[in-house]
């Protein structure tokens, strides 16, 4: 039911985990995508190769999206390779535990530059292009912790928060331009960014205990709700927040 054939798709942080398993759906789909990546070349390497078995096209482009020159690199190499730009999924972030008491102004400043700055940044440039075409999907990968504070990640929880915000303000302003915003809140994911935490396998029991499906999400969790945002199926949905956390917050 779901055919993205001719679409082109960006994906920031497509190199590995949700990124690249969102990445991978939509060109098994038919979208042809670019995903951005930060520095990891040969993970890069692997997305594009994932993608280019589906039959579709893919781009590769570095790049520091906290950056707005970055950002304005990245978008130019979308419009003179494909000249369209007709799905956005904003995934790329960071996330670092900090206490409050001891957190620097440092750590703050980089968790709002990697997740919110580069977010405001890649949304005001595909919004341009999507006004211009009169339709697109942009799709802001967000977090529980967004949704209802997460202790000793507050920087990270407020940068969620922002963009879930972001997210309902965004569908108000572009939904009279054919453009559907909408939002993935994960919980917990099996990802490399999380594979430390999940080492203690005590912590890792009490993560599932507090999971009512039982179970830690695996990236191709998270990339079936994309999809399905990028899709025609979910062209009435504008401004939602998908909560895809297994029941852990039901928000």
């Amino acid at each position: 039911m779901i055919d993205l054939s001719g679409k082109t798709a960006l994906v920031t942080g497509g190199s590995r985990g949700i990124g690249r398993a969102v990445c991978t759906l939509l060109a098994r789909a038919g979208a042809d995508v670019v995903l951005s990546y930060r520095s990891n070349h040969e993970a890069a390497a692997e997305t594009v190769r994932r993608i280019e078995a589906s039959g579709a096209e893919a781009l590769a482009v570095p790049g520091d999206l906290s950056q707005e020159e970055s950002v304005d690199e990245l978008f130019k190499q979308v419009e003179q390779r494909f000249d369209k730009l007709d799905i956005f999924v904003a995934n790329s972030g960071i996330w670092a535990r900090a206490s409050i008491d001891t957190m620097t102004n440092s750590q703050w400043r980089e968790t709002m530059a990697a997740n919110l700055d580069a977010t405001y940044f890649c949304c005001s440039r595909a919004a341009r292009l999507m006004k211009a075409a009169g339709s697109g999907k942009i799709i802001l990968v967000t977090s529980t912790a967004g949704q209802r504070g997460e202790a000793d990640y507050s920087h990270y929880a407020a940068s969620k928060g922002a963009m879930i915000a972001m997210t309902r303000s965004l569908g108000s302003e572009l939904g009279p331009f054919g453009i559907n915003v909408n939002s993935v809140a994960p919980g917990w994911v099996r990802t490399d960014m999380t594979e430390p935490v999940f080492s203690d396998e005590n912590f890792e029991a009490s993560v599932i205990e507090s999971i009512p499906v039982r179970r830690i999400a695996e990236p191709e969790d998270i990339a079936g709700p994309v999809l399905f945002l990028a899709s025609s199926l979910a062209r009435h949905l504008q401004g939602s927040v998908l909560s895809v956390n297994g029941g852990s917050v039901m928000a």
